[in-house]
């Protein structure tokens, strides 16, 4: 059925597989999910059919997070799953938690590689490091995290304490990725299953990620970049406090339009849908009508912060987990807006960023 809001369709309705389950998505392509523990539930990952040297396998895209539960759901896979085949090697799309937390663990127990893009590789193994993480980095926890949400507005007591308490987040999530790496570039091919699969690079989602095309399936497997029914998080974050990544992440989109329109794509979260082009087309419209509503919201004299925009763009309570990427995301669009010259900006008496739209000029 086509999704009249989104106009994407999903050819295996509201079927998915069950836990610790795979379910055949085309030739020698598997999907299944590990669970979450957020809002949002789960997350996809992909078996791919594989031989490589002569072995027989499989490669694995994305590995859940490090959890116990999660373990014990890959065991199970492994005893009822995998036919007796090994992994032979891990592809990570980029280095949030629910995509390499465990790969050290996978890796380590299947003697398998990892392959993943370099700048996510370094980034995911300086916040696993539990002496660093991102409470010097500042992502979404800890003493930067704080510090950076309340210069954009994120001034109650409360939430600044719970965002400082939250500076092993990255970390309790994810095991230090392994020493060694095969580093993924935009336009490299991976031969998986005797099929070639071209990487993909996106930007703005998060440093470096990588997206999987197979030309020959006419299959995507999109990791966060293109998802059927909620848009990707853009942030900006404390770690990078100047940056426009929206610009990065709209730009990042156009890459899709060159494939086929009836591609089947494999989302990281959601069903795997039909309809690639139409989604695309949907994320810049959604995003140019959040962008047109931040410039509204700022054309009062005392302008907008990133925390009044907030009630603005998500129409819903958020709990922590999500505030702290909404502001992210609501920063992200007064940066986009910013650094267009749509906006300008200054710092109030309390030390907080407000932005004014720049008007007859």
């Amino acid at each position: 059925m086509k999704s009249k809001k989104t106009g994407v369709s999903y050819p295996w309705g509201e079927q998915k597989p069950a836990a610790a389950q795979l379910q055949k998505m085309t030739e020698g392509v598997y999907w299944l999910r590990m669970p979450l523990p957020f809002v949002l539930d789960h997350i996809n990952l992909w078996l791919l059919e594989d031989e490589i040297e002569g072995r027989r396998g499989w490669t694995l895209v994305d590995t859940g997070i490090s959890r116990p539960e999660v373990q014990a759901l890959w065991q199970q896979i492994e005893a009822e799953q995998l036919r007796g085949l090994p992994i032979l090697r891990v592809i990570v799309t980029h280095m949030h938690p629910d995509h390499v937390g465990l790969a050290s663990w996978l890796c380590d127990r299947w003697q398998a590689p990892l392959y993943m893009s370099q700048s996510d590789y370094a980034l995911a193994c300086l916040w696993a490091l539990p002496a660093q993480g991102e409470n010097a980095l500042g992502a979404t926890g800890g003493e930067a995290a704080a510090q950076h949400f309340a210069r954009h507005g994120l001034l109650d007591p409360e939430a600044q304490a719970q965002i400082k308490q939250r500076s092993r987040y990255y970390a309790d999530l994810v095991q230090l990725p392994p020493a060694q790496f095969n580093r993924l570039m935009h336009d490299r091919v991976l031969t998986i299953g005797g099929r070639q699969w071209r990487c993909i690079v996106g930007y703005g989602h998060a440093p470096e990620h990588m997206a999987l095309y197979c030309e020959a399936l006419q299959v995507l497997i999109s990791g966060d970049m293109v998802l059927p029914t909620i848009s990707t998080n853009v942030s900006v974050f404390a770690y990078e406090p100047e940056a426009d990544p929206l610009r990065l992440y709209l730009e990042s989109l156009t890459c899709y339009l060159s494939l086929p329109a009836d591609t089947l794509v494999l989302p990281s979260h959601g069903r795997p849908f039909h309809g690639l082009h139409e989604r695309i087309d949907y994320l810049q419209q959604h995003h140019a009508e959040r962008l047109a509503e931040t410039l509204e919201a700022c054309q009062h004299d005392e302008g907008c912060s990133a925390a009044e925009l907030i009630p603005v763009l998500f129409k819903r309570q958020l709990d922590m987990h999500q505030l702290t990427f909404a502001m992210g995301e609501a920063i992200a669009h007064l940066h986009r807006l910013y650094f267009q010259g749509q906006l300008s900006r200054s710092v109030d008496p309390q030390g907080v960023y407000k932005f004014y739209a720049r008007l007859g000029e």
